[in-house]
């Protein structure tokens, strides 16, 4: 009898404990989420940049805050209109807020990536330091994150109902290339408690195959 009172006990506590599959649902304050949650505790102790991998132990002035799929993506997706009036947009600001597609990102690196869409571009464009290989209207990410970046812009395109940033393809292919990491599993672990929700690509990359 007394195994059976405890199964509704652990049932509740499972439940409780569990972490969403969905969308981000606890922060619409981007502004505060940056520098409360994002800077302040996921990299309270520094990391690496994320393109780059080039170790910090703070903010200081020559990284920002980046994003995976770009806000002006977003933007321009819920034709919301200019950055000012979409953060009075509830949608927009959701989605601005969810920890999942920040990234930490040398300031110049984000500079130059703007407006550009995902590609393979190979020998067509040399590699730079970090291993970018960049041209006017495309960016390809180092091989050691092309997985990560997959599997964010297919947490966005999936949950929030964006379009995608090139071709479907060739996030899949990148996806099969560069399975989840130590690093990213980690990360995805700290930004789930924090959120409260998970990136299901993530935990199990072979979802991305059915998008």
């Amino acid at each position: 009898m007394k195994k059976l009172l405890q199964i509704p006990t652990a049932l509740t506590l499972l439940l409780t404990t569990t972490l969403v599959i969905g969308q981000n649902t606890r922060f619409s304050d981007p502004e505060t989420v940056v520098s409360d949650h994002f800077w302040a505790n996921l990299y309270a102790s520094g990391g690496n940049s994320f393109f780059c991998n080039t170790a910090f132990t703070s903010k200081g002035l020559v990284l920002t805050d980046g994003y995976v799929y770009p806000l002006a993506d977003v933007r321009s997706a819920l034709d919301c209109g200019t950055s000012r009036q979409c953060e009075k947009n509830n949608r927009y600001r959701q989605i601005a807020s969810d920890m999942h597609n920040m990234i930490p990102v040398r300031s110049r690196t984000e500079m130059g990536r703007r407006n550009a869409r995902y590609e393979n571009l190979g020998s067509s464009a040399s590699e730079d330091e970090c291993g970018i290989r960049q041209s006017a209207q495309f960016f390809d990410p180092p091989v050691r994150v092309k997985g990560d970046v997959a599997r964010t812009v297919a947490y966005m395109v999936n949950t929030y109902d964006l379009p995608w940033l090139g071709s479907s393809t060739v996030f899949k292919g990148w996806n099969r290339l560069d399975p989840p990491g130590d690093g990213e599993l980690s990360r995805h672990q700290r930004i789930a408690e924090i959120q409260g929700n998970e990136n299901p690509f993530v935990i199990n990359p072979e979802r991305m195959e059915r998008l």
